[in-house]
């Protein structure tokens, strides 16, 4: 797990050694164990290092082929390397890791070979001969890579705050991208909140050459499989362990110690139960415990680790140690989302033991339909005929049944169809799209709503319960739960690897019939396929989650916190001032009708902008 950067100039002119050193500097984080660069006339390449596989020095990066012509930066993990290196017996590597590997197989097979790979991952290979730049990125969009670029040059990293360290590129807000923002509490994939700093798409590569750049698809998850027929449903529940276990072990290969977060929950002890099946190392496991019993879920996370036989640590935090860490886990966000704080605590208490890769469950509920809405659609979905011709109806009953003006039902109400492309941007929002109008005089742009458009007829050919999945997958888990997960981990050199997110598991799981994914009991899919791993008592408690006081919070502890950033916010050209501040009056005097998520995502952002430098 590493930083990426790099520079190519389409004018010729030097590429700047002090640009792509301070881009570097800027990824430090993510690579505390060896810092490389290499400089050639136009083109500069930089990288940090966290040493994981092949912890020598002949692996350290930017990496060069045997012939001198290509070089390449890499982020991430190819878990399926030591079965590529088999295929080129004649070849002498000089390193035992996945990079030398990597760099070979994509120079032999091009990006038809890209399907092979299982793994997360950033990549850039450089062709001095050609010369091109080719930038790659995995198929789920785990890990991160930007870029921008002009008519003189495209500058690329794994962070935003990578490219504006450059000084090559103006620190300006993308307004087109603020609606969606307040309203998903992250920007959707391509954009950014900085003008002209995109992200390479997941499952897409950015080709480089004669000064042109061409994107390309190389894996869509919408795109047809092989007919799904599984013999009977025990086969199915047997392929779906079968795929588990190789997504867990594939996450295990690893040339330092891999421990695992375990809360008690279903995914993260399913993940734990198939580490300790399929290796003969105990498990490192570690978990939060806290004072508050209301958010405490220890004592099922030490269930799980006194079935599966781990070496386990417990965690003590009380839930004020979060308000302690908040302004350092604000800081480290490359880009602002709602939530992530919670990452941040534990994954520092994590690296604080030593561990520096480290299994989760995340991806779970997203793929084995552990949500409230995926219900909530299915009922939606029962109703179509009714619903899909009531609209004036529906927006009546809206109007008149719901009080609160800025309402999630009201907006649910005024849905064409139940189509997951038009229900999925409402059961997923954070701010109602009237509120942010009121304050944020940007023109409104929902890019989620628009890429589901896109692709609605695709979609329509899965199951329903896959439906919301891929929305899922390529909604809030791709734009929230993955830039959480790398950039809160990342800030201190934590490798976080999640098996949900293995493409073989998901594509397998997108096809299952929903009459087998109907939770008669949480995530039975999921829970049937384990065969009895997880005792009954962890499979149907109550899920507590953190939920901390942050209403009262605001009001108080933070109150100060909060009221300079609103303030300054409020001055902002593309706010409307006076809404701005109304709202946050109403909510100091107890307003129940305004949520503290909506105050919340303003000062987040406010704390981003000053931070990171960034201008109206």
């Amino acid at each position: 797990m590493c930083g990426i950067a790099g520079i190519l100039r389409f004018d010729q002119q030097p590429a700047p050694e002090p640009a792509i050193r301070a881009m570097t500097r800027a990824l430090r984080h993510r690579g505390p164990d060896a810092e490389g660069v290499y400089i050639n006339g136009c083109l500069a390449l930089g990288h940090r290092r966290l040493s994981v596989l092949d912890t020598s020095a002949a692996a350290d990066q930017p990496f060069e082929d045997p012939t001198g012509r290509y070089r390449m930066v890499y982020n991430g993990e190819l878990y399926n390397f030591r079965e590529l290196r088999r295929q080129f017996p004649d070849f002498n590597f000089s390193t035992t890791g996945d990079t030398e590997v990597l760099l070979q197989w994509f120079l032999r097979t091009g990006t038809a070979g890209l399907d092979r790979l299982a793994g997360m991952f950033a990549f850039a290979v450089w062709d001095a001969a050609q010369p091109s730049l080719c930038l790659v990125r995995d198929r789920l969009g785990v890990k991160p890579l930007y870029y921008y670029a002009d008519d003189q040059m495209i500058v690329f990293a794994s962070e935003i705050r990578a490219i504006l360290a450059s000084g090559l590129v103006p620190a300006m807000i993308d307004t087109a991208a603020l609606h969606d923002y307040f309203r998903y509490q992250s920007v959707s994939c391509p954009a950014t909140l900085v003008k002209g700093i995109r992200q390479v798409p997941p499952g897409h590569l950015l080709r480089v050459e004669n000064n042109q750049l061409r994107l390309e698809s190389w894996w869509d998850i919408t795109r047809k499989r092989p007919v799904f027929a599984p013999a009977s449903e025990r086969q199915m529940h047997q392929e779906i362990l079968d795929l588990m276990t190789q997504a867990v072990e594939r996450r295990l290969v690893s040339d330092v110690p891999v421990g695992a977060f375990l809360s008690g929950g279903i995914d993260s002890s399913a993940v734990v139960g198939l580490m300790r099946r399929v290796s003969s190392q105990q498990p490192h496991t570690f978990t939060v415990s806290f004072k508050e019993k209301e958010y405490d879920e220890s004592a099922f996370a030490a269930m799980a680790a006194r079935k599966f036989n781990t070496c386990h640590q417990v965690i003590p935090l009380e839930a004020r140690d979060l308000l302690g860490e908040l302004e350092n886990a604000l800081d480290v966000m490359d880009t602002p989302t709602g939530d992530g704080v919670n990452t941040y605590v534990v994954s520092k208490a994590v690296r604080a033991q030593g561990i520096s890769v480290a299994l989760t469950g995340a991806g779970g509920d997203e793929l084995f339909a552990g949500y409230p809405f995926f219900q909530q659609y299915m009922r939606l979905r029962n109703r179509r005929l009714v619903w899909d011709h009531s609209g004036q109806v529906r927006k009546l009953v809206g109007k008149t049944m719901v009080l609160r003006p800025h309402s999630k039902y009201r907006d649910l109400m005024n849905t064409a169809s139940t189509s997951i492309a038009d229900l999925y941007p409402v059961f997923r929002q954070i701010m109602a799209p009237a509120l942010i109008e009121e304050i944020v005089t940007a023109p409104a742009v929902d890019q989620v709503a628009e890429q589901l458009n896109a692709c609605r007829y695709a979609l329509e050919s899965f199951p329903l319960y896959s439906q919301v999945s891929i929305a899922e997958l390529t909604g809030y888990t791709r734009n929230t739960l993955m830039a959480d997960l790398d950039q809160m981990s990342m800030a201190h050199a934590l490798e976080v690897r999640a098996p949900f997110f293995d493409h073989d598991l998901v594509q397998y799981v997108l096809q299952v019939p929903d009459k087998l994914k109907s939770p008669v009991y949480p995530k039975r899919l999921l829970v049937e396929s384990l065969n009895g791993l997880l005792p009954d008592e962890l499979v149907l408690r109550q899920k507590k989650g953190f939920l901390f006081p942050w209403k009262d919070w605001l009001r108080n502890d933070l109150r100060d916190f909060c009221q300079r950033r609103i303030e300054s916010m409020a001055a902002r050209p593309f706010i409307d001032c006076g809404a701005l501040l109304q709202l946050w009056a109403d909510y100091l005097r107890g307003d129940q009708q305004v949520k503290w998520v909506d105050i919340w995502l303003f000062v987040v952002l406010e704390h981003w902008l000053q931070r990171n430098g960034v201008e109206c």
